[in-house]
């Protein structure tokens, strides 16, 4: 009997190759779209923080609005399977908006990708899946899994331009199981002329590199939502003299450069958002390497550590992987870079990697040193 497998399909090149390959593999493919339908999903906006939208599904007409449903339904039909689309809006709200504008309240950087993979894609979407009787969900990520007996890893794309594995890091061993990605041994090249071959008429569609659900600017969005809420207050240096006013701890993020509204006849970043005192300091870029950091939360996909260890650990999505020391005690751990690194963002994701597997990670909590 043929294993049954749902794929994500977002209407965009990467889940239509997907499910031409699961397809051409032999497995008995099915089609679900989740639609973000927020009555005030229209626009999207680039995220300020260090991120490249790569995890999140946008509510722009490109992808899960309803270009992104029409597009999916159309490479159902051409690959003969079935398709649905359910709405994931409430999930959306729950889940990553109201962390979203709760964080930045909180003077720290969420990472709303991370949080869509984890409770929209990989959550809510694999229930759906399995109660619609299907085997495994598959999407177009790019990233790998590998298993050693009865334990499944979680492992980085051969393609390290579009690696994925930094948002998927909270993917624990009850869910890897049941998860295909298809695409994890391809490059971008590949998938298009893939994409061509099976006749798919996205192999040239543009992919969205943006944060979904934010109408308008994201300061308007945090804005509306916090209206009231916070209150300007002064920006200081690292010696405590005054510069300026700030419009707001939530618009403002670790390693920030524009639009502080100072000159000091140098550059200046961000580099401590003070909620208590409602106070911004800003620094020179050296001011701003640190090495020791705290990390919460942490999941570990395959195996957790239980004692220090020397690892390969990413702060941010684009960022270059540094070595450090990983001090772990319980879901928490101490992480110290051998060299100093720039703007360690609380909120952010620190991410695990033993060379190409992915060991753990979490939220960045506090920065020490």
């Amino acid at each position: 009997m043929k294993k049954k497998v749902m794929v994500a399909m977002s209407g965009g090149v990467d889940s239509s190759v997907a499910a031409a390959i699961l397809k051409e593999k032999g497995f008995e493919v099915a089609g679900l779209t989740m639609c973000l339908d927020l009555p005030d999903a229209k626009h999207s906006v680039q995220h300020p923080a260090h991120l490249d939208g790569q995890g999140c599904a946008s509510a722009r007409p490109a992808c899960c609005g309803t270009q992104g449903i029409s597009d999916a339904r159309r490479v159902a039909d051409i690959l003969g399977i079935r398709h649905y689309a359910f709405s994931f809006g409430r999930d959306l709200q729950e889940k990553v908006i109201a962390d979203f504008v709760k964080q930045y309240s909180l003077g720290v950087t969420p990472n709303p990708c991370v949080r869509c993979n984890e409770f929209l894609k990989f959550d809510g979407l694999l229930k759906k899946s399995i109660g619609l009787g299907m085997d495994y969900l598959a999407t177009g990520h790019y990233c790998r899994i590998s298993r050693s007996g009865s334990k499944y890893f979680l492992k980085k794309a051969l393609d390290k331009n579009k690696d994925q594995s930094y948002f998927l890091y909270r993917l624990t061993q009850d869910k890897i199981r049941r998860i295909l990605f298809p695409l994890g041994g391809l490059t971008k090249d590949q998938v298009r002329g893939l994409a061509q071959k099976y006749g798919l008429p996205v192999a040239d569609k543009k992919e969205s590199q943006e944060i979904c659900f934010v109408p308008g600017t994201y300061r308007e969005f945090i804005e509306e939502k916090l209206r009231g809420k916070f209150s300007p207050g002064p920006i200081k240096d690292t010696q405590g003299k005054a510069l300026g006013i700030h419009k707001g701890i939530p618009f403002y993020t670790i390693g920030q450069r524009d639009k502080l509204g100072i000159a000091c006849g140098y550059p200046v970043y961000v580099s401590v958002i003070d909620r208590r005192k409602n106070t911004i300091v800003v620094g020179r870029k050296e001011e701003l390497l640190k090495s020791r950091f705290l990390v919460k939360d942490i999941i570990y996909p395959g195996s957790s550590i239980r004692r220090k260890k020397l690892l390969k650990v990413r702060i941010r999505h684009l960022s270059p992987e540094a070595p450090a020391s990983v001090k772990p005690a319980g879901r928490n751990a101490e992480v110290e870079f051998r060299k100093p690194c720039f703007a360690i963002t609380p909120g952010q994701s620190a991410v695990f990697y033993d060379k190409d597997k992915v060991v753990g990670g979490g939220i960045i909590a506090k920065v020490l040193s």
